[in-house]
């Protein structure tokens, strides 16, 4: 099947962070899903991406997905939730009536939908104990509600690959480019659209670092990322709060004149 039109919605994990632009900007998964599905398509193809970094459950769905369902888009990807669980405040039963509904909105709208169970990410972040029964309640929802509504489920948390640290950027919390185009390749694959084998490819898993090296690399991470991190918690500021979508409207999206570049894969440490 070739859709003419698709829509990404959602947090930092659609908008693409932390896989950049030469200008800076980001890139990510869904762009990159895009460009391969244009190219399918043709030049009529439009893309738009609506998600932003720090938007949680309630925000997603209040913003963009009346935005979404107004486009009419052939595909709608929806990846939302994943900040909610890191609060204090979550709420799992809103949450998981919520899901439902949107889901069952975005389906009813005549767009097929993609839905993600999300990656553990909690091997190298605080918290742990509280967090990881979080994931696992709303990836057991995303899964079910997927299977009800006839959804595209891409299956991120059954990866094992995303444990490797070389798929995580320096903030512990999202995806570097080399992880992004895993996701890349996992969503084309469930569409049933080839790409780049390269996207597949991750180095092997680094050695442990040695005890020292660990902690002072832990605790150049809690300086740079997880201070500021609590500082908007409890200032009630969110990363996103200057940020706009980077493709607010549906509009032509035409493939490079080449596939992006496979990534080097760096020589295997040595033993």
């Amino acid at each position: 099947m070739r859709w003419g039109s698709y829509v990404a919605v959602g947090d930092s994990f659609t908008e693409g962070m932390d896989d950049a632009y030469p200008d800076g900007t980001y890139r990510g998964w869904a762009d990159l899903v895009a460009t391969r599905l244009a190219a399918e398509a043709g030049p009529e193809f439009r893309y738009a991406n609506l998600a932003i970094r720090g938007r949680r459950f309630a925000g997603v769905v209040g913003e963009q997905v009346p935005l979404a369902l107004a486009m009419k888009p052939d595909l709608i990807s929806f990846a939302a939730g994943g900040n909610d669980i890191l609060r204090r405040t979550f709420d799992p039963e809103t949450m998981i009536s919520r899901f439902e509904t949107v889901v069952g909105d975005l389906r009813g709208n005549g767009a097929d939908v993609i839905l993600f169970r999300f990656a553990d990410l909690m091997a190298r972040l605080p918290g742990q104990r509280l967090v990881a029964p979080r994931v696992e309640l709303l990836n057991r929802v995303v899964g079910e509600t997927a299977e009800r509504h006839g959804a595209i489920l891409v299956d991120l948390y059954a990866d094992d690959t995303y444990l490797n640290p070389l798929l995580w950027s320096t903030d512990r919390l999202h995806l570097s480019e080399m992880g992004h185009r895993r996701v890349a390749a996992q969503v084309l694959d469930a569409l049933g659209v080839g790409c780049d084998e390269q996207w597949m490819l991750v180095p092997p898993h680094p050695e442990p670092s040695p005890w020292l090296a660990a902690r002072a690399a832990d605790l150049n991470w809690a300086g740079r990322h997880l201070a500021p991190w609590i500082t908007r918690r409890l200032t009630g500021r969110s990363s996103g709060d200057t940020i706009t979508a980077k493709r607010p409207t549906l509009t032509p999206f035409p493939p490079p004149a080449s596939p992006p570049p496979s990534l080097p894969l760096p020589p295997a440490p040595e033993r």
